[in-house]
């Protein structure tokens, strides 16, 4: 294994091209495939959400990874994303105590405690469209297909994308999603007062595929640090009228697991945060034609 593919696959990893890691690790036979490039892929698979596919190869080189906390580590994520928590959590617990106090797989042994917790108490959430006509709702341009519109989310991709976010999407967006995941409406206007509206250049599907996915190239945490948002919740719209903004969905009332408001952050204004509806749903009602 030379190590200019072990740079290339590093900077890959970086700049998140994950199916380039796969395509080129794919093309080696297997049998000249080691433990490192086995690793790789399996990382790569993972973030991909190939999670199954990801636990197979993990598994051929599981008698080297026993003496590895990142082997252990990324077993362990395979295993929480196919909702697998009593085997996800031995393998957090395995790499914990090979690699004590490591933030991340700390982080999930929280998350799975919290799961298993709610496995009895706690019911999930409604996901209802009432009554909402979604036949004309949007507007799927060449533009909006590229940069928004992505297949709609498995439920592992759902609980992946929350959990990078630190905070639960709403139900009325979930099914949304569910059956168009982002993209241009046809109305884009939403009043702000008096005679004053502010104009989406596109909803944000859940994904990271698409470049303005919640969590692409350019999606909710990207916006927020490049852009001085305050930290409150979920880029869930750009803006293209004047001022230049966003509109979030916004938690600081409602806890990271409650149904947030929707807001608009005037970045022109020195991030001037202005409530626009108690819910995504009265939000995505309330869009209006101003052409």
């Amino acid at each position: 294994m030379s190590d200019d593919l072990m740079e290339q696959l590093d900077l890959w990893h970086e700049e998140d091209e994950f199916q380039e890691i796969v395509d080129a690790i794919m093309e080696i036979p297997p049998e000249d495939r080691d433990y490192v490039l086995i690793s790789h892929l399996g990382r790569a698979l993972n973030n991909l959400g190939n999670y199954e596919e990801a636990l197979q190869q993990f598994m051929t080189i599981a008698e080297e990874g026993k003496e590895d906390p990142l082997w252990h580590y990324r077993v362990g994520v395979s295993y929480y994303y196919l909702e697998q928590y009593d085997e996800a959590l031995r393998e957090f617990k395995i790499a914990d105590e090979m690699d004590p106090e490591d933030e991340d797989t700390l982080e999930f042994l929280e998350w799975i405690r919290r799961k298993t917790a709610k496995r009895t108490t706690k019911k999930p959430a409604k996901e209802s469209l009432g009554a909402f006509d979604f036949s004309n709702f949007w507007d799927d341009s060449e533009n909006a297909l590229q940069e928004y519109v992505s297949e709609p989310p498995t439920a592992a991709l759902i609980e992946s994308v929350e959990e990078e976010l630190v905070f639960k999407l709403p139900a009325f967006y979930v099914a949304m999603m569910k059956l168009h995941n982002g993209g241009i409406p046809q109305n884009t206007a939403y009043p702000t007062g008096g005679e004053d509206y502010i104009t989406i250049s596109g909803i944000r599907g859940i994904g990271r595929d698409k470049k303005n996915s919640l969590c692409g190239a350019s999606g909710s945490r990207v916006v927020i640090e490049t852009g001085g948002y305050p930290e409150i919740g979920v880029v869930i719209c750009d803006c293209s009228s004047a001022g230049h903004g966003v509109v979030m969905l916004d938690y600081r009332s409602s806890g990271n697991d409650g149904e947030p408001e929707v807001v608009y952050v005037d970045q022109g204004k020195n991030h001037k945060i202005t409530k626009l509806a108690k819910n995504y749903e009265t939000f995505i009602r309330g869009l209006v034609n101003k052409a």
